[in-house]
């Protein structure tokens, strides 16, 4: 009746395959979904760089609930039950809203990457990377200069591949170095020597003198 498409999932886990493939406007959620709770799928999605406005919608009215649902990045909260008028006004609301600073592209020293048109540039070439290398070098973009273990990121990126190892997480790693990496520089995702990885602005390299 509001001239919305709308995409519909009943399942927590699909709700967040769904949100690492397409572009959304906004997102309501019911914080009581089977297969994951709505607040991770929340967290989940933040954690990631989402940034479309979500509005929560619950049964629940505790203080408590509100609170923690808004601390872990809902745009809004609505408690059942509701009137269908207001849940209107208040999606109209959230559509008002500028687009986050963030947004779908995000730029890191020559790289571009665009998660709506799924491209990502180098110096202005596009380059070609599997769907895995695209979730990795996003989130990396959208969290620069930090260090990541191997567990944190496989948890953050593979999270909805049960099969996927360490060691996925290391080839990765690999294939996407030989991507973006430009000749004569350090490798923009530098290893950090028993901690994990970091992205950082790549620096010319220094041949070693002989002593």
């Amino acid at each position: 009746m509001e001239h919305h498409s709308v995409d519909v999932v009943d399942d927590g886990q699909e709700a967040l395959n769904r949100l690492k493939v397409y572009n959304y406007d906004l997102v309501v959620l019911d914080l009581n979904l089977p297969g994951l709770p709505g607040i991770e799928v929340l967290t989940n999605f933040r954690e990631r760089g989402g940034t479309t406005p979500v509005l929560i919608l619950t049964g629940k009215n505790a203080i408590d609930d509100k609170e923690r649902g808004l601390d872990s990045g809902a745009d809004d909260y609505l408690t059942k039950p509701f009137h269908g008028r207001e849940l209107s006004a208040r999606i109209r609301a959230l559509l008002r809203r500028p687009s986050s600073v963030v947004g779908d592209a995000v730029e890191f020293g020559q790289i571009t990457l665009d998660r709506a048109n799924y491209k990502v540039t180098l110096k202005g070439e596009d380059l070609r990377l599997v769907p895995t290398e695209f979730d990795l070098l996003e989130f990396f973009m959208r969290n620069p200069n930090r260090v990541f273990s191997p567990e944190e990121l496989l948890r953050r990126v593979w999270t909805d591949d049960s099969e996927a190892t360490i060691g996925a997480v290391t080839t990765c790693i690999k294939r996407l170095r030989k991507k973006i990496d430009i000749e004569g520089m350090t490798s923009m995702v530098c290893t950090v020597h028993g901690v994990g990885y970091r992205l950082s602005l790549p620096h010319k390299q220094q041949r070693e003198e002989k002593q």
